[in-house]
């Protein structure tokens, strides 16, 4: 894309603009008028609790089945954001700058987190769409979108943990706030799929296998900690792997995901890749001498770029 597609891209159409507003007001209906556990909050600081109502997975249920029902009465088409991508980034920043702080009676920051998580998952399925179209879902865009959806409705079916977070309890609703709901969210986690979308890239099976493997590992224990930690602030006497809580001040939790002991295989892992590392660097200098030099000045980094 060159600089002058680039730049006329940047002003939203009104077709953006009528896309953005449809799913920014469907959530607000959906939010207020879907029923829902009705989760109590944290205690603020004049003693008053507020309450949320979890109806995040029924929205979403609800907007797929409204979605593929577009699709398939032809009223919409499945590649509308993919096609429409920049114009919603843009859109979308425009109205999160302005954005005035109250929408309809709706609990805005379970507003402003639930319509980034979703659109992460509406701009994925375009994409995919858009790949399925063209040809090109091979393995490596299935991974990405199965990694990606599994997180996004696993949030939506523990939405009530999102009540003890900080983004909840203390984050002011604000421009950063905002911004990185409806902006950083949806626009930059996404990065992978516009990637994909244009970038051939094949896994072999032992690849997919330990992407798998990696996948799992860190989403048991990202649920689990974050269970943990909500479980704990409702409930501090509640017991953590079957035993009480070990806690520091009467206040902080030091045990459960907090110990160095769920973390033993990761940072040994770790650990063994830094030791390899140096075996290797030592083995291929002795093996290619003054060629693995060379090799070095151009790819210097030996694990992570820019850093080491």
């Amino acid at each position: 894309m060159d600089a002058a597609a680039l730049a006329a891209s940047l002003v939203p159409s009104w077709s953006a603009v009528v896309v953005l507003f449809s799913y920014l007001g469907y959530l607000a209906a959906a939010g207020a008028v879907l029923p829902g556990k009705l989760v109590p909050g944290a205690v603020l600081p004049d003693s008053s609790r507020l309450h949320y109502r979890c109806n995040g997975l029924l929205s979403l249920l609800l907007l797929l089945v409204l979605s593929a029902l577009g699709v398939y009465m032809g009223w919409m088409s499945p590649t509308v954001i993919a096609d429409r991508g920049i114009e919603l980034l843009s859109a979308t920043f425009i109205f999160s700058v302005i954005l005035n702080p109250h929408f309809m009676g709706v609990d805005l920051k379970f507003f402003f987190v639930r319509a980034g998580m979703m659109a992460w998952l509406f701009i994925n399925l375009s994409l995919f769409a858009k790949s399925y179209l063209a040809g090109s879902a091979n393995l490596s865009v299935i991974l990405y979108q199965f990694f990606c959806a599994w997180y996004i409705v696993d949030y939506f079916v523990h939405e009530e943990l999102m009540t003890s977070t900080w983004d909840i309890i203390a984050e002011r609703l604000g421009f950063m706030l905002v911004f990185g709901d409806l902006v950083f969210i949806p626009f930059t986690f996404t990065i992978q799929g516009w990637w994909l979308l244009r970038n051939n890239v094949e896994l072999s099976l032992l690849a997919a296998t330990v992407n798998c493997f990696i996948f799992v590992i860190g989403y048991l224990v990202f649920r689990g900690a974050n269970k943990q930690k909500h479980v704990f602030k409702k409930s501090p006497k509640a017991l953590i792997w079957g035993k009480p809580p070990k806690l520091v001040g009467g206040k902080l939790l030091v045990s459960g995901y907090c110990s160095v002991i769920p973390y033993f295989y990761p940072t040994y892992l770790f650990i063994l890749l830094i030791w390899r590392e140096r075996r290797d660097e030592a083995r291929c200098s002795e093996k290619y001498k003054e060629i693995w030099v060379e090799y070095c000045k151009l790819v210097p980094w030996r694990i992570f770029p820019y850093v080491y």
